[in-house]
């Protein structure tokens, strides 16, 4: 054998325990053994020797083997038992291996103890190594491979005990808390998977080390770990972990030659707001991670029931949204953009709006965020577009006289970054007949506002169409003097916020007179959005503003009310 074994010998002669062991040796088998002759003695050596192996006499004067049999297979249920006995007839012998004994030997027979004894070893060896195998398996089955943290399915388990545990004691409180780890992406792509592997095993101990012994950690996937809090007094307690958590995370992390930051989202939903399933309290734990993430990067939400509200809310919408593509619900409303030398329309900006079946009018502040997020917003700015020059192309062949009326339409982030943006907007043209010098595209500066080759070029190849673009809301946000030096724009149009100015506040008139002064100085139009009263239509005149879009020319109107209004050549 390669390792000495520790034999316990139940045996009240010593001579017959002395021919035993000669035995064992003959064979060469190297082994420590301990001889009891009571049950006392039995258990305690069961306990304190932690035997091998147990060959035990049937009978004894104090003790029998029996006995002895079932208080090893309830204290050590895998350590092979043999019988070593002269007073076992074969129906004894066979009841002995009903009741579990390994296998049985005569001390008149000790010629096959060794076999026995090799046999026994050999298949507990066996049953040893299937156990292992077997419980590696369920371990790996509930256990996430690379943090070894409890996975998806052992959380759910124990948060559903929970559960049963707050149904039966109403006075049991526990919450569950949903963390994303911030900017992992980033870190993942820019310092490789290796080191994305070792910053969430990092991760991972040290939200161990944030928690009770009693409390569960687990890894859901990616840079999703759950984590639930047992038998606590209030919502106080859970946030005081959360707290810790990320105070915790906000260290950095020496993963190789680099250091590491990172923050983390959380968001808690709390058993008192009563729950049946698991699925629920994720669920809402992972609304309030959602709306904790749109307050900033490691910051915590407590879930509520308008929370919940939202995001069913938010879900009707994306359907309703889906649905209305198909059911032809969008429509374009036309706002005036006029001349402010001759007074005249020269184009039109096109505005989506939805006539929603149950809501009626909805505005574009209301879905296009939605849109943008579910991608939504591509089929529908590629219908818009096309309706768009559709319908400009039939205002020209309808009223020739103004052969040269333009229509302006936004493109979103999305949109943009279409691979066949400029193939799209190409066949749009031919298929509409409308000329390309006709169709204004706006653009937000968030578009251009990194020095991106690839922006250029799709600049650069529609303007070789003959497409013009407007920069809009210029001077709402950050504006970026180089990309106007560097793009071949042909209009910014002035903030609504800039213009309701004129006239209330100096320094809203002077960085109006400012912006178009730039603009004409390298050659670029500028057109003011939100014109609401005639003293604004004059001070923009006195500036040399050249053309003008607002409430004070017109709101945006339906393609029926427009081309009445084309008919009508309004002056102002």
């Amino acid at each position: 054998m390669d390792k000495e074994l520790r034999i316990l010998i139940l045996e009240d002669d010593p001579a017959d325990a002395e021919l035993v062991e000669r035995e064992l040796g003959r064979a060469k088998i190297s082994f420590s053994k301990k001889r009891v002759e009571t049950k006392k003695a039995f258990v305690k050596e069961l306990k304190d020797f932690v035997p091998h192996l147990i060959l035990a006499d049937y009978s004894l004067p104090l003790f029998d083997g029996m006995s002895a049999l079932l208080i090893a297979q309830e204290n050590c249920p895998d350590v092979p038992f043999i019988f070593v006995s002269g007073l076992m007839g074969e129906e004894v012998a066979i009841e002995t291996l009903k009741s579990g004994a390994t296998d049985y030997v005569l001390k008149e027979r000790l010629s096959r103890l060794v076999p026995a004894v090799r046999r026994a070893l050999r298949e507990a060896d066996e049953r040893a190594k299937r156990k292992r195998t077997e419980e590696q398996l369920e371990y790996n089955a509930f256990h996430d491979a690379l943090t070894d943290l409890p996975n998806r399915a052992l959380f759910l388990d124990r948060l559903g005990q929970s559960i049963k545990v707050a149904n039966r004691r109403g006075d049991y409180l526990f919450a569950v808390l949903l963390l994303d780890l911030d900017r992992f992406k980033i870190i993942n792509d820019a310092l490789g998977h290796m080191i994305g592997d070792q910053l969430l095993i990092a991760v991972a101990r040290k939200l161990e080390a944030c928690l009770r012994s009693g409390d569960t950690v687990a890894r859901f996937g990616g840079d999703e770990f759950t984590i639930l809090l047992g038998d606590i007094k209030d919502v106080a307690d859970a946030i005081r972990v959360a707290n810790r958590i990320r105070e915790e995370l906000r260290l950095p992390f020496k993963l190789d030659e680099y250091e590491v930051f990172t923050t983390v989202s959380i968001g808690i939903a709390l058993s008192a707001t009563g729950y049946d399933r698991p699925e629920d309290l994720l669920r809402d734990a992972d609304t309030a991670m959602y709306c904790a993430k749109k307050l900033g990067s490691g910051c915590f939400e407590v879930f509520d029931k308008s929370m919940y509200d939202r995001a069913v809310a938010s879900l009707e919408l994306d359907n309703d949204l889906r649905q209305a593509i198909e059911r032809k619900e969008f429509q374009i409303h036309y706002q005036p953009i006029v001349s402010l030398k001759t007074s005249r329309i020269i184009g039109f900006e096109a505005l989506l709006r939805w006539q929603h079946p149950q809501r009626g009018l909805v505005f574009p502040e209301e879905f296009l965020p939605a849109a943008e997020e579910t991608g939504l917003i591509v089929p529908i700015g590629q219908w818009v577009l096309r309706e768009a020059c559709r319908q400009t192309r039939a205002w020209q062949a309808q009223f020739p006289q103004n052969p040269s009326l333009s229509i302006s339409v936004n493109l979103s982030v999305k949109q943009f970054v279409q691979p066949n943006l400029v193939e799209q907007i190409g066949q749009v043209l031919r298929e509409t007949g409308l000329d390309a010098c006709s169709l204004k595209l706006e653009i937000l500066e968030n578009i251009i506002i990194e020095d991106d080759k690839s922006v250029t070029d799709k600049i650069q190849q529609l303007r070789a169409l003959g497409v013009q673009f407007c920069i809009d809301d210029f001077g709402k946000g950050y504006s970026s003097l180089s990309y106007i030096s560097r793009l071949p724009l042909d209009t910014l149009k002035i903030d609504r916020s800039l213009v309701s100015g004129i006239g209330v506040d100096e320094k809203s008139s002077k960085i109006v007179q400012t912006i178009i002064n730039l603009a004409y100085n390298l050659g670029i139009n500028v057109t003011a959005e939100g014109v609401e009263t005639a003293e604004q239509l004059t001070q923009l005149r006195a500036l040399k503003c050249k053309y003008g879009q607002g409430y004070y020319f017109s709101k945006p109107i339906d393609g029926e009310a427009a081309m009445a209004f084309i008919a009508a050549q309004p002056c102002w």
